[in-house]
């Protein structure tokens, strides 16, 4: 006899349906829960399963589910910096950092728990995965800088430290927004963090041939009215007052 119209139908899940609905799931409780809080009857009934399920795609029990849901997670964190190689570098950069900046809106304190270690059930696997999100972004970063003028290098030392360090800013800046409330408004953390990526550059370029040239390529494709010339704008006005650092007649070195 048939059911109801009213009754949606059921439709029995493939295995990987089923995996990605529980990772789902999963990842949903521990966007806003610290891992070792979560448990595997948790995540079933937020699936609304059976907890012999959620055993039988995770047989390892909370720890393999967490780490595939930290993988799921690194997944998602590294498409963030996927971004076309046209158009000024600091528009690419602000469209990667509203994708990475809305994930860790979207999983608040879990992204800590997630992504930044403090668990117990972190391990040499999770660690690995969390640095190859980062190596991952750095990577992506310096594709785009061109190093050598076709990409196929990935710049000189201090150019790759420069911009992993500019990676673990964005990483410590985003804890430190969730600490102070999500304050400031993503839209003002967006753009200090490529102003922020703008000036490590510079700062770099001053002293490193490579970073200059990669550096020059980049400034060459920026707009009159972008970013980058708002920021010189603002930048004028702060070191207006100190002529006496700068070379010349009225510098360090007049006599």
């Amino acid at each position: 006899m048939s059911s109801s119209g009213t009754a949606p139908a059921y439709r029995r899940l493939s295995v990987q349906e089923r995996r990605s609905q529980l990772l789902g799931h999963a990842l949903g409780l521990f966007a806003h829960r610290p891992p070792e809080d979560v448990s595997l009857d948790d995540v079933a009934a937020s699936a609304g399963v059976s907890r012999p399920l959620v055993y039988r795609y995770f047989p390892g029990g909370k720890q393999q589910l967490y780490e595939a849901a930290l993988r799921s997670a690194a997944d998602q964190l590294e498409q963030c910096f996927a971004e076309p190689p046209t158009g000024p570098l600091t528009t690419r950069l602000a469209r990667a950092l509203d994708r990475y900046l809305g994930f860790v809106d979207e999983h608040d304190a879990g992204f800590m728990a997630l992504l930044q270690g403090g668990s117990v059930v972190e391990t040499s696997r999770t660690d690995a995965m969390v640095d190859e999100v980062r190596r991952d972004a750095a990577d992506q970063i310096l594709a785009h800088l061109a190093a050598d003028g076709d990409g196929g290098d990935r710049g000189s030392p201090r150019l790759r430290m420069a911009v992993r360090t500019w990676i673990s800013a964005v990483e410590a800046a985003s804890l430190i927004w969730l600490d102070e409330g999500k304050q400031p408004p993503l839209p003002e953390l967006r753009d200090w963090l490529v102003d922020h990526f703008v000036a490590v550059l510079t700062a770099t370029a001053a002293g490193d041939a490579g970073t200059a040239a990669a550096t020059r390529r980049a400034l060459a494709l920026e707009e009159p009215d972008g970013p980058v010339a708002d920021l010189v704008g603002r930048v004028l006005p702060v070191v207006a007052e100190s002529g006496h650092l700068l070379p010349g007649p009225t510098g360090p070195s007049a006599t």
